[in-house]
């Protein structure tokens, strides 16, 4: 699940407890939200499924919806599923909704977003973020700055990492039965969402670790055009770190 540090371990709940370095000078204060939308046209995140700490389950339904909606290409060719973890499964993000602090920062164990690409030479990459109070959706870059602030000098263990796997082979391949939102006793640790869970189109009933289990080792060494093409044949995409997010999606034809 996506969720906040706040049970079964000893927390950083919402990173109260994070020790961060200065941030650079440039970025110790955040441009105004309203400030990312401004090339990007903007849709009621409300119109879409949103079941809290099921934010695969989300993106899943959403880049249906954005498909169906005529907001992406039919068969989702334009949209990328994309998992954010670290091997500590502690990522910081900002402007998040289920924060409580006036930054909106929230300690995730992963999250999901989706980010399209449309095939517009002049389009830029957005991001669509149920669980964020950025405009939705949000031009990439913006939503690096506002979400990941790569300025923020974090401890290693809070590196982000980035899963990144074409919608068409999600929609066919993603599976969750749910097992992970279960205590051991058998409870819900979250309510799900009401709809049946997720079976994939071979019949698998859950794959979810395979997506959300990152590693700094995965990520790309370099990101290249060869490299890029990979993420629309391999079945659990490719993982690569912040600081190549944006040249991996400069490249995707």
């Amino acid at each position: 699940m996506c969720k906040k540090f706040g049970r079964k371990r000893k927390q950083k709940k919402e990173m109260t407890t994070l020790k961060l370095d200065a941030p650079s000078s440039s970025s110790s204060s955040s441009s105004p939200p309203d400030s990312v939308s401004a090339s990007v046209n903007t849709v009621e995140a409300s119109k879409f499924d949103h079941t809290p700490n099921y934010c695969e389950e989300n993106v899943y339904f959403l880049c249906k919806k954005l498909c169906s909606e005529g907001l992406a290409d039919s068969d989702g060719s334009d949209l990328f599923a994309v998992f954010i973890s670290n091997e500590k499964k502690q990522i910081p993000l900002w402007n998040q909704k289920a924060s409580k602090r006036a930054d909106g920062i929230v300690l995730w164990d992963y999250h999901v977003i989706c980010i399209q690409k449309q095939k517009d030479a002049n389009s830029s990459p957005k991001v669509w973020d149920l669980d964020s109070t950025l405009p939705f959706p949000s031009p990439l870059a913006s939503y690096l700055r506002e979400t990941i602030r790569p300025s923020f000098k974090l401890f290693s263990e809070f590196d982000r990492f980035f899963r990144i796997v074409h919608v068409p082979i999600f929609l066919r391949c993603f599976a969750s039965d749910r097992r992970h939102m279960k205590d051991s006793a058998g409870n819900w640790t979250s309510q799900p969402p009401s709809c049946q869970p997720i079976v994939a189109e071979d019949g698998t009933v859950h794959n979810l670790n395979e997506y959300m289990e990152i590693s700094a080792a995965e990520a790309l060494r370099n990101v290249e055009a060869g490299t890029v093409d990979a993420v629309f044949s391999e079945k659990f995409g490719v993982v690569v770190s912040e600081s190549q997010l944006e040249e991996f999606f400069s490249l995707i034809p």
